[in-house]
């Protein structure tokens, strides 16, 4: 090497000093981001999994539960569940895929916990994409301890998995939105597939998707790539249609009778359930940030802003039209809530406080309104996972308290091959999820379209007893709530048959008037008819 291409070198090349400075600057930035994130990450595995296993899991949960050990030829529960009901399979099969090493119950749910976990942290990545990383991490540590996120993913529930999809369905049209490459909108229409084979509800985004690039003319869509990508999400589609047709026994036939009672099937709410149940839920901090973000920037709106609004809006007004309501079919629209909140927070205020000689941080205000949204949500999340002594049951609140050992004690005490009957479907699963004993529900409607066709109606239960074909009832506080007729109907079997009081489960509640009692949530009768 020459002198003067020594000295050429040397001079590119930066001091020792300031290469170690520039060194120690990015990885102080680095642990800017990357230190919150592992914070929020922890708290999103802590909020969904402390007292994960104290109550047995609830009927929706012994279903989807069940479907998964049917699909791994667990014992007993194969005969009891079958694999094909009302909804695609891809999550059943996940946890199938546990279930073939271990059946326990905690298994499922940590596998919604996981799931759970896994979409606060692309709200995080999709945050950092379209506001930057502080927006990134206030969206995820909203999200990490919303109540109407943490409590359905602390179960074995459908609409976990669909809400991870359709938020990396979410995040892959971003990107495609950002770049125009092709393959983005291709990776779309697979998240997309993805999606509704977690939950057949999914399949209301592509609405969604559909209303914001009409309503984003700078987002250029070819007619071929359109076309293309239509054409893969069918084809991710297509294995629940095909199982369901090559599967027989009648599986085919289920799937139809599910689509004609979910169209002709009663209210099972009033209008505004959305209305009063959700916002609670969502956060009311959450959704005032969201929709100052609106306001806010309402002559700054980009594509960003449409792509959130219309991910939120489609399921609302569907849902909203359609009769039947569910505690959890919204979840869908957290994430985005989320970053709309998140956007606002770091757009407000768009310069540093100042007062005297003091001068306060551009993102503290919005730092310190995260953390106290943050806050309130985390106080009604802690009551909702934290089990208290109960004989009322909300629907998606979580388990039932007694249902499991209520089950366990039937596995070990009563003759196999025994049969039930509950005032309702839902103890039914309770029972042949955990007690391994064939049960019916006295509440199923003999008419197909007012009832759920994977449930088999007792048209006369009178005769089914006489005859000694339902040696047991079960009485339980949580359907009689919801049922008095039915319930009733249980106590006048009982009463009628001899009914002898097996197996109690009870629970401790205090009173209006402050004294602590044991009060019956679940009971066990052995009939006896008379000839």
């Amino acid at each position: 090497m020459t002198r003067k291409q020594s000295e050429e070198t040397t001079a590119v090349l930066p001091a020792p000093h300031l290469w170690l400075r520039d060194q120690n600057a990015s990885l102080t930035a680095t642990l800017a981001w990357l230190l919150p994130l592992m914070l929020i990450i922890g708290l999103a595995t802590y909020m969904r999994t402390v007292d994960l296993n104290v109550l047995g899991y609830n009927s929706d949960e012994a279903v989807y539960a069940g479907q998964g050990a049917a699909i791994a030829q667990v014992p007993i529960l194969t005969d009891l569940f079958p694999v094909f009901r009302a909804h695609p399979l891809l999550f059943q099969f996940t946890l199938a895929v546990f279930y073939s090493y271990d059946s326990s119950d905690v298994i499922g749910r940590q596998a919604s916990a996981a799931i759970g976990v896994a979409t606060v942290l692309l709200v995080f990545l999709l945050g950092n994409r379209l506001y930057g990383r502080r927006a990134g991490l206030i969206a995820a540590l909203l999200l990490a301890v919303m109540p109407y996120h943490v409590i359905p993913t602390r179960q074995v529930l459908l609409d976990g998995p669909m809400t991870l999809y359709a938020t990396l369905t979410l995040y892959l049209l971003a990107r495609f939105a950002d770049t125009e490459r092709p393959v983005w909108l291709y990776a779309v229409s697979i998240a997309m597939g993805l999606t509704f084979l977690a939950k057949e509800t999914g399949i209301l985004l592509v609405g969604a998707i559909y209303a914001f690039l009409a309503l984003s003319p700078e987002i250029r869509v070819r007619i071929r790539d359109a076309v293309l990508s239509l054409a893969l999400m069918v084809l991710t589609m297509l294995p629940y249609p095909l199982s369901v047709s090559l599967a027989g026994g009648g599986s085919g036939g289920k799937t139809q009778q599910y689509l004609v009672w979910q169209l002709f099937r009663r209210p099972n709410h009033t209008w505004d359930f959305y209305l009063t149940v959700a916002p609670p839920a969502i956060g009311i901090g959450v959704i005032v940030a969201a929709a100052a973000c609106l306001w806010l920037l309402r002559h700054r709106i980009t594509w960003r802003e449409k792509l959130l609004v219309m991910w939120i809006l489609v399921p609302v007004a569907f849902f909203q039209l359609w009769p039947t309501k569910g505690f959890q079919y919204l979840l869908p629209i957290a994430p985005p809530l989320t970053l709309l909140a998140a956007r606002a927070l770091t757009y407000w205020p768009q310069k540093s406080l100042r007062w005297r000689q003091f001068r306060l941080p551009q993102a503290i205000p919005g730092a310190v309104m995260a953390a106290a949204i943050a806050v309130s949500l985390i106080l009604p999340t802690w009551r909702q996972i934290h089990p208290y002594a109960s004989d009322t049951f909300l629907a998606g609140s979580g388990g039932v308290p007694g249902g499991r050992e209520m089950g366990e004690w039937i596995q070990d005490n009563i003759p196999k091959g025994a049969r039930f009957l509950t005032i309702g479907p839902s103890m039914a699963n309770i029972v042949r999820y955990y007690g391994h004993r064939e049960a019916f529900g006295l509440s199923v409607s003999p008419n197909p379209l007012h009832r759920n066709p994977s449930y088999e109606p007792i048209s006369n239960p009178d005769f089914k007893i006489r005859t000694a074909e339902l040696q047991y009832l079960v009485w339980d506080s949580f359907s009689a709530g919801r049922s008095t007729f039915f319930s009733d109907a249980i106590f006048y079997y009982a009463r009628k048959y001899n009914g002898r009081v097996l197996h109690t489960e009870s629970v401790t509640v205090t009173t209006p008037d402050g004294q602590q009692v044991e009060r019956p949530v679940i009971i066990v009768y052995e009939v006896h008819p008379q000839w």
